[in-house]
């Protein structure tokens, strides 16, 4: 399955370390970050997972569930979660917070395209990817990143851009590189100048640019 951003997100029922999940039925009005991995007991997904933990909080406050994905069994699962604790140096005895998807038959990692074909594991198949999907309220598709099964993903970055885009979502602006929360926006280059004042009281700045065109405008961040 091929998927382009904007398209629907299929729905899937799955076990996993908290029960049977019908997909869309465990976002609810919430967005979703899936990220999948190769298998458990390894080193970078190891810490991966525990930077996730930490980040959970950080998730919850944009409105974003996390759920992780690995082709082994969840009794697996439940086991690695003790060294995941352990490495993140979190307590023993709280619940794990978020579910980590049993993909042992790798049917959502072929169903998603999430195998990495140059990766082979030790049983000749390949392994998962480490790809990252983000899905809006609408169970839309809005962000994809596939990383190589030796590449661990940097979540500041993906949290970054869950921000431009829930903030690009609610105004007529986008980011510019290296954007962080609170960083002046640039204003779309679709809205007239006499929209100007209405659309963004806080002011727009025109960049003076060799071609005379205005097209660079920017308003502060918010």
């Amino acid at each position: 399955m091929s998927l382009n951003l904007g398209d629907p997100f299929p729905n899937f029922t799955v076990e996993s370390t908290v029960g049977e999940i019908d997909f869309h039925q465990w976002m609810g009005d919430s967005w979703a970050i899936l990220f999948s991995h190769p298998a458990d007991y390894t080193p970078v997904c190891t810490t991966e997972l525990a930077a996730v933990t930490k980040l959970v909080p950080e998730f919850a406050k944009r409105n974003v569930k996390p759920i992780a994905l690995s082709c082994d069994t969840v009794d697996s699962h439940r086991g690695w979660i003790d060294d995941i604790k352990a490495y993140g140096q979190l307590a023993a005895g709280d619940a794990f917070p978020f579910p980590i998807i049993d993909d042992s038959k790798r049917e959502l990692a072929v169903k998603l395209n999430m195998l990495d074909r140059d990766e082979i594991g030790a049983a000749g198949l390949p392994l998962t990817c480490r790809a990252v999907f983000v899905i809006d309220a609408s169970k839309k598709l809005r962000l994809s990143i596939l990383y190589p099964a030796t590449t661990g993903r940097n979540f500041a970055e993906i949290l970054r851009t869950i921000d431009s885009m829930q903030l690009t979502d609610h105004r007529k602006v986008a980011t510019p590189a290296d954007w962080q929360q609170g960083d002046a926006c640039m204003v779309l280059p679709t809205i007239p100048d006499d929209m100007l004042e209405t659309l963004f009281p806080a002011g727009v700045t025109n960049v003076s640019l060799p071609s005379g065109l205005r097209y660079l405008r920017k308003t502060p961040g918010s």
